[in-house]
């Protein structure tokens, strides 16, 4: 214990003998932790960004859109063709069991109009289920009914942004605004959930019986695409495939042939949506990593010219009794010392930017802390393997030559 102890003395005392050079060889070190803490921060935000808009779809949520087939070489797209109905939704919530909830859905862009305030927005059709599957309160008023759904009822449900446009001020409760001309009564508003993380505005919408929108509005008999909750996480998968079996069997699809749908969980679509910011993640960790190795190359390069400049210091303390593993230690130990100083410098400056941009630039940054242990250990590593060599060059000088160097 007390020979490290001296060791770590000696090593300080070297490192503040020529306090710029030891700043500036640390000036890498701390460069490259604080890039690889900013980047992987950065990333890892709006990677937590988007699995939070992923999550509030809902709990265990299967999407199907019509399409996603190639019939005489053209490829249709998700939602590309209407290739779904009503009686298959219908059919879904019937037959395969551990459906906890099921929703028809039209989705369509329309100029909506309210005395003599008019807006372009998105318009939803859906069922009562739509507000529970996607975990989405009613803050005033109430949900349309099955009722509403079968008799086709002209009523909605609004978001904020709406209300804001088209009854500034008032209460929008009980008031009417028309969707391409045809009159609906408001009679709930929803739960406002701002931006989502393209930067479009999620309470910019209206939602209407699915039945109204289809034949009130679109006058179209085919739905492009379905909610469906599955009643607990274990039963996702299953429920996946045999709603694309069921939908095969529905469709008349052979075997072999390709489907006119597309089916796709919640988790999958998660991981689609998070594989480019993963991918992001991890580019702008490499290149941070690089600015790391210049940085072990500069504390090579400086404990070399150390190691020059102290060979008699080394040829006398060798006369005096040091052996080898003695010089090899304490020169591994500068080496270390200033990665590791510098590391820690790095964690904070990393830490600092992440929250500087979070707060001027309202870009969504989150700090892993096993990245930051990472890093500091990735740092006393450089160090070390960095270190090597100018400390076993040390260690092996011929004590006789050493004291002769002038």
């Amino acid at each position: 214990m007390l020979r490290i102890l001296a060791t770590l003395k000696i090593a300080a005392r070297a490192l503040r003998r020529n306090k710029l050079r030891t700043v500036l060889t640390m000036l890498g070190m701390i460069i490259g932790v604080g890039a690889v803490i900013a980047m992987v921060s950065i990333g890892n935000g709006a990677k937590f960004r988007i699995e939070e808009q992923i999550a509030s779809m809902g709990r265990n949520v299967i999407l199907i859109w019509a399409g996603n087939f190639t019939r005489g070489g053209i490829h249709s797209g998700w939602g590309g063709a209407g290739t779904l109905t009503v009686e298959d939704a219908e059919d879904i919530q019937r037959e395969i069991p551990g459906v906890a909830a099921v929703s028809p859905e039209v989705r369509m862009g329309a100029q909506i109009a309210a005395g003599n305030e008019n807006w372009a927005t998105t318009v939803l059709g859906e069922s009562p289920e739509y507000f529970g599957i996607r975990q989405w309160p009613i803050t005033e008023g109430a949900s349309f009914t099955e009722q509403d759904v079968r008799s086709a009822s002209k009523v909605a449900v609004i978001g904020k942004t709406i209300a804001d446009q088209l009854f500034p001020g008032e209460d929008p409760l009980g008031r009417v605004l028309r969707i391409r001309n045809a009159p609906f009564k408001v009679i709930g508003m929803l739960w406002p959930k701002g931006l989502s993380v393209q930067g479009s505005d999620q309470d910019d919408i209206i939602i209407v019986p699915y039945s109204s929108a289809m034949k009130r509005v679109q006058r179209i008999s085919n739905i492009r695409s379905i909610n469906v909750q599955a009643a607990k996480a274990s039963l996702l998968n299953m429920v996946q495939d045999q709603v694309a079996g069921l939908l095969r069997q529905r469709h008349h699809i052979a075997p072999g042939k390709d489907d006119d749908f597309t089916v796709r969980n919640q988790e999958e679509i998660a991981d689609m949506a998070t594989a480019q910011s993963r991918t992001m993640t991890v580019l702008l960790a490499a290149i941070a990593m690089v600015s790391l190795v210049v940085g072990g190359i500069g504390i090579m390069n400086i404990m070399l010219v150390s190691v020059t400049e102290r060979t008699r210091e080394i040829g006398i303390r060798m006369a005096i009794g040091a052996r080898g593993r003695d010089i090899l230690l304490q020169f591994l130990t500068e080496a270390v010392t200033l990665s590791a100083i510098g590391g820690l410098i790095g964690i904070g400056a990393g830490i600092g930017v992440s929250k500087i941009l979070s707060a001027r630039l309202s870009w969504p940054t989150l700090i892993p802390p096993e990245w930051v242990v990472s890093a500091f250990f990735i740092s006393a590593g450089i160090g070390i393997f960095f270190g090597f060599y100018p400390a076993r060059k040390a260690s092996n000088l011929d004590p006789i030559e050493a004291l002769r160097y002038e």
